[in-house]
């Protein structure tokens, strides 16, 4: 394996929460070298391969906002310290290393559970690192060993200075990479790269947006992949407002058509779009139908005023269920995602996605309550959730009912006379949708432009009541057993399957 052929284009996503823990390890303040491991769960698409980190594993002895790179990517899923003195001793042949048994003990968890494997040790310094001559010697002695008891799943090694990160990964197939980032995850997001890189000077056309975020911060928002799921009222909204943005790529999700009560809400939407003239009641049935066959798909009215927005945006719409495998797969190497979708199952897909990804995502919408003919409350709600933390099924919003019922066929639910009735929309108001959507994409500019207080929380839920002006800040539970946050699914990437089934009208 010495002559092992160089792969490109890998990265590291970890957590904020893992994060804090592992560079509080490293850079305790005492100057000294310290040590970890990194359990990884891994992840394949066309933007590349990610290992989603499993465990840091310190070895306990005794920061600039760049844009990402696309291609392959490595995802943390747990962070494991390793005892200075115990786990992490003076070394043979360099400063230190981590002992044979506590690498023997990491290498057969990941061998067992299809993980991949990445130790860590820090240097001096604060914004460039790189291994040493020593370093990378032992990675040629030792990881060619690893990489067979691993079975050929990835094994290779971290170095930081405490803001910069180099890496070495060892691939199957006489390939290694090197590592081109480590992305931070959470309500304030980092990246690290082992020197510091320029930013491009932003287009003008940006010029007060880059008096805010910077032309590094533009340059984030220029290489972000954003995907919308649903593009009714609420979608629609987040749609422009991240073309506006200067986002470089968007995923739009949503099988519905537009349907004349649509346009009210539905940014963009013209007459035309829903074929109202065809669709109107007094029309005959048949008339009716081929209104209703050859409306707009919503997907393609958003992109339509996406690229009005914005020249350069690359899109992807697709007008089929979310609950597709295919199209699901989409959300897999995103950045972000925006769910503004008000089933129980979109809800649910998405939630996995985020948790299993390693994947940022905001569930947004609005209600109007109505019982007895009166109205009870009105509000707009913001969930911005990071992995790892407390999710939608924690806190109660994917309830069991409502997956059975959107699981059954539109027979079923007649037979069984469920009052959600599909024929019977809530009330609705484009007002209502775009505050829920200002709030969204107000939280994720702060995230990804590095603008978030130190002391903020990790997640940041608000609902806005406008009937007594009252704006509701919640804080999300964690249930560490959750099916769907927790360790059965949680950064596990390809190695857990999606809850996905065929499906129709996730759409806004």
């Amino acid at each position: 394996m010495a002559g092992a052929a160089m792969s490109s284009g890998w990265s590291v996503t970890i957590t904020g929460e893992q994060w804090a823990a592992l560079h509080a390890h490293l850079f305790p303040g005492d100057e000294d070298e310290h040590g970890a491991v990194l359990r990884c769960g891994i992840a394949r698409s066309e933007r590349g391969n990610r290992l989603l980190v499993r465990d840091v594993i310190p070895a306990i002895d005794g920061t600039d906002y760049v844009a990402g790179d696309r291609g392959n990517r490595l995802l943390v899923r747990d962070v494991i310290p390793a005892i200075d003195g115990t786990d992490y001793v003076a070394g043979d042949r360099g400063y230190r290393k981590l002992t044979a048994e506590f690498v023997a003990d990491n290498i057969d968890v990941c061998a067992d559970e299809g993980l991949a494997y990445l130790a860590v040790h820090n240097h001096g310094g604060h914004d460039k690192v790189a291994f040493s001559g020593t370093d990378m010697a032992s990675h040629e002695r030792g990881y060619p060993a690893l990489l067979d008891i691993n079975g050929g799943v990835p094994v290779g090694a971290l170095v930081f200075a405490s803001g910069a990160v180099a890496g070495d990964i060892w691939l199957g197939g006489e390939e290694r990479a090197p590592i081109a980032h480590l992305r931070v995850v959470g309500r304030s997001r980092l990246e690290l790269t082992p020197a510091p890189t320029a930013a491009a000077v932003a287009d003008p056309r940006f010029d007060r947006q880059t008096r805010i975020f910077g032309d590094r911060g533009q340059q984030i928002l220029a290489n972000s992949k954003v995907a919308i799921v649903g593009l009714g009222g609420a979608g629609s909204v987040l749609s422009e407002y991240v073309a506006r943005l200067g986002v470089g790529e968007l995923v739009l999700i949503d099988p519905d058509r537009i349907d004349p009560t649509n346009l009210p809400r539905v940014v963009g939407a013209r007459r035309r779009d829903a074929l109202a003239w065809l669709r109107h009641p007094t029309r005959l049935a048949l008339i009716r139908a081929l209104g209703e066959r050859f409306a707009a798909f919503k997907v393609n009215i958003a992109a339509r005023v996406a690229r009005q927005a914005s020249s350069t945006i690359r899109i992807t719409s697709v007008p089929r269920s979310v609950m597709e495998p295919d199209v699901a797969a989409l959300l897999t190497d995103c950045d972000h995602i925006f769910l503004a979708a008000d089933s129980a199952l979109a809800r649910r897909l998405v939630n996995s996605v985020s948790h299993q990804y390693l994947i940022p995502n905001t569930q947004i919408g609005a209600k109007v309550s109505v019982k007895d003919g009166e109205i009870t409350d009105i509000f707009s709600v913001s969930r911005m959730s990071s992995p790892g933390s407390g999710c939608l099924q924690c806190n109660g919003l994917i309830p069991a009912w409502k997956l059975t019922v959107e699981a059954t066929s539109p027979e079923q639910r007649k037979r069984q006379q469920y009052i959600d009735d599909d024929d019977v929309h809530a009330p609705s108001v484009i007002t209502l949708n775009a505050v829920a959507a200002s709030r969204a994409i107000d939280d994720w500019l702060m995230s990804v432009g590095g603008l978030v207080e130190r002391d903020a929380s990790a997640d940041h839920w608000v609902s806005y009541h406008p009937r007594t002006g009252e704006v509701v800040e919640i804080e999300p539970v964690k249930d560490d057993g959750c099916l769907q946050c927790g360790p059965t699914r949680f950064a596990l990437g390809d190695g857990k399957e999606l809850p996905v089934a065929p499906a129709s009208g996730n759409g806004g």
